[in-house]
């Protein structure tokens, strides 16, 4: 009995850490973030106290449409921005998720590709923003593309990395068994590799977000990079500080849906 009662407390206590310690860093952030406004270290037209941007995100988010500036944007600029983000990531999957895999277990594919990607990998995605503005024009066209140029790399890498890291053992004991490719690939390569995609998936969904923004800068009329830019025209900081918080997030959101729809479809191919 005395020995088990530390072991308790422990597995009582847990849980508890888990659910605060992932709000600890955010809380001091908005201590300090307080602390620096709310004691006039930093002037408001700079740093907008945390009440101020609270108010302008619910005047965002509830009030109804043309009651004020940027009131009730919130729906219509999430839902475009979501668009645009999801059209450019799909993409990068299609395209990133089987070459990496390809290119991982094959080494002339590997070096038929490596060159070209790294070297389109250098290119800053801000290069990329004048051609793309030529070619697509201002909308919804140039904003996928940015994302899904962004979020191929690292979806590609992380593939390739996960699918050269496979045992050959377990390839040719699926082969043995009588598994065809199509059916070694979903049931031996995919899962195995499966670390690496999702780590590669997490850091482009990242980048998509990051090169949303910028594609929503150029101009477009609904999306939350462009309240950001209508925001920096017009001198309210406190919007700009809204729509970045707002950004992280959505984004957060919807790296937890990811991992977790990876997670689920990973047990039911268990099952």
């Amino acid at each position: 009995m005395i020995t088990q009662e530390p072991v308790k407390s422990q597995s009582r206590n847990k849980p508890m850490a888990a659910i605060l310690l992932p709000w600890l860093l955010p809380a001091c952030a908005l201590g300090l973030w307080a602390l620096l406004t709310m004691g006039g270290l930093v002037p408001p037209y700079l740093l907008p106290p945390p009440g101020q941007v609270l108010d302008t995100a619910s005047n965002y988010i509830f009030a109804p449409p043309g009651s004020a500036p940027f009131a009730g944007r919130f729906a219509g600029d999430a839902l475009a921005s979501l668009g645009r983000v999801g059209g450019g990531f799909v993409l990068a999957v299609a395209l990133g998720l089987p070459l990496g895999l390809i290119s991982g277990r094959l080494r002339f594919m590997r070096l038929f590709l490596d060159t070209f990607v790294n070297g389109v990998r250098a290119v800053p995605g801000i290069a990329w923003l004048p051609l793309a503005l030529v070619w697509f024009g201002i909308g919804f066209k140039t904003t996928v593309f940015l994302v899904s140029l962004a979020a191929f790399f690292p979806i590609y890498l992380g593939a390739a990395a996960g699918a050269m890291q496979i045992n050959p053992l377990f390839l040719r004991a699926g082969a043995m068994m009588g598994l065809g490719k199509g059916r070694l690939i979903f049931t031996v390569l995919i899962p195995a590799a499966m670390p690496h995609v999702i780590t590669g998936l997490r850091l482009g969904l990242g980048i998509a977000f990051a090169y949303l923004v910028l594609g929503e800068l150029t101009g477009v009329p609904d999306g939350l990079g462009a309240a950001i830019m209508d925001a920096r025209m017009l001198g309210r900081v406190d919007i700009i500080i809204m729509g970045i918080l707002l950004i992280a997030i959505i984004g957060r959101i919807c790296d937890l849906a990811m991992v977790g729809g990876l997670k689920a479809f990973k047990s039911v191919r268990r099952l």
